[in-house]
């Protein structure tokens, strides 16, 4: 049974955005000034990422665009991106700690969601992927400082709201 046959709609759309919204609170999770731009690529990049790592893992390769067509993929990734915003504001999401808290009921929906229709290795290797995104942003700029001097690679609040991540998805805090 192929991915869009396996997940609705809505599922696939759960599955697509929440890595988003992962990158989206960490890179919110601290004040980062300019920092917080390249948390915010650090984001795109892994979410895109999972291409390349899990090539055979049929649901991240689903949920992401496919970058051989370009034209396809401007327009899944605007679908996504529209999606995703339509969301936020239908709900009312209008600041980081309603973010987190959206972010943290869409990752346990997702647990919920991978026992009962993938693999335990499609999974873990989602399980995996999300939380990279969360790390990658929370390493891609230090906190608090001065003009990039100083400061802390990762954050207090970004290694709480990492280990609240990890949770939810049920998966180990592991973020050094």
């Amino acid at each position: 049974m192929s991915f869009k046959q396996r997940f609705t709609e809505a599922e696939q759309e759960l599955l697509a955005t929440t890595p988003i919204l992962i990158g989206s609170a960490m890179a919110f999770a601290e004040s980062s000034g300019l920092g917080t731009v390249k948390e915010l690529f650090a984001s795109a990049k892994t979410y895109i990422g999972g291409l390349k790592a899990y090539p055979d893992n049929e649901i991240i390769q689903g949920v992401l665009p496919d970058l051989e067509n370009r034209e396809q993929a401007r327009e899944r990734a605007k679908t996504i991106r529209s999606n995703a915003i339509d969301r936020l504001k239908e709900q009312g999401i209008d600041s980081p700690e309603k973010i987190r808290a959206l972010l943290l009921d869409d990752s346990r929906a997702v647990t919920r969601l991978l026992a009962d229709k993938a693999s335990a290795q499609e999974a873990d290797q989602y399980r995996e992927w999300a939380l990279a995104v969360a790390e990658n942003v929370a390493r891609a700029a230090h906190e608090g400082g001065f003009l990039g001097f100083g400061g802390k690679q990762i954050s207090e609040g970004e290694r709480r709201l990492f280990g609240e991540i990890a949770q939810a998805l049920g998966a180990e805090a592991k973020l050094s």
